[in-house]
């Protein structure tokens, strides 16, 4: 079988591995918008950690935080600069409780940020 979305495949091991208990996950192959992910989950604190090791193909190792649920949103919804109450209500228990992550013109970001600056963007995923 061919994996044709590996970013949504990435935060379904997480929710798998969560559910089985264990604390860390290799994820392989990596991509600079799986990297992006976990860097933003790492900031709000979902991942404690990851290693990123390099051999023919190039893996990680993340250590898992405090995770409840994390998914890939599809299809990417493009959301305007003022519209993110929508998907805030669709994707996330309460409105200060999770992030929903964005791709814009700026780079990835959480939604909250991307409110600050005023920008529109791409959802790509949602963690609480």
């Amino acid at each position: 079988m061919v994996v044709r979305d590996w970013l949504s495949s990435t935060l379904n091991s997480f929710m798998n591995s969560k559910q089985v208990g264990k604390k860390e996950v290799m994820i392989m192959p990596i991509s600079n918008l799986i990297l992006g992910v976990l860097q933003i989950m790492k900031g709000g604190g979902y991942i404690k950690g990851f290693k990123i090791e390099e051999d023919k193909l190039k893996k990680a190792i993340v250590e898992l935080g405090k995770i409840n649920k994390c998914k890939a949103i599809k299809p990417r919804f493009y959301v305007k600069k003022d519209e993110f109450e929508k998907y805030i209500k669709r994707y996330l228990p309460a409105r200060d409780f999770g992030i929903l992550i964005v791709s814009t013109n700026k780079g990835l970001m959480t939604h909250k940020d991307a409110m600050e600056k005023g920008i529109g963007g791409s959802l790509i995923a949602y963690c609480y």
